[in-house]
């Protein structure tokens, strides 16, 4: 038989952090979507990098970000949203002042 849930006022005073941040995290966590999918949708992809959706539909068209065709539909797989950061991050030059 499963144990009722405690209320997250118990569980921040076990955890010792304040109840809001608590609550502020868990709805993050809710709001984060499905971190297990393979295949993304544009406006995922988009929202992962923090870009608009046109932004990247450009990235897709140069060939910076690898996607597939799936029938009439076109993902990103998620290895490809992380690769395009690594060269993005890699070919930044943190040293030069803005």
């Amino acid at each position: 038989m499963p144990q009722p849930a405690l209320p997250i006022s118990q569980i921040a005073q076990l955890l010792d952090v304040p109840e809001d941040a608590l609550r502020t995290l868990m709805a993050e966590r809710r709001s984060a979507g499905d971190t297990t999918l393979v295949a993304l949708t544009v406006a995922e992809a988009a929202r992962r990098i923090g870009v608009g959706r046109t932004k990247l539909y450009e990235y897709v068209s140069s060939g910076e970000i690898a996607s597939v065709k799936i029938g009439s539909l076109r993902r990103i797989p998620s290895e490809a949203v992380n690769d395009f950061l690594a060269r993005r991050l890699s070919a930044t030059d943190f040293g030069a002042a803005a």
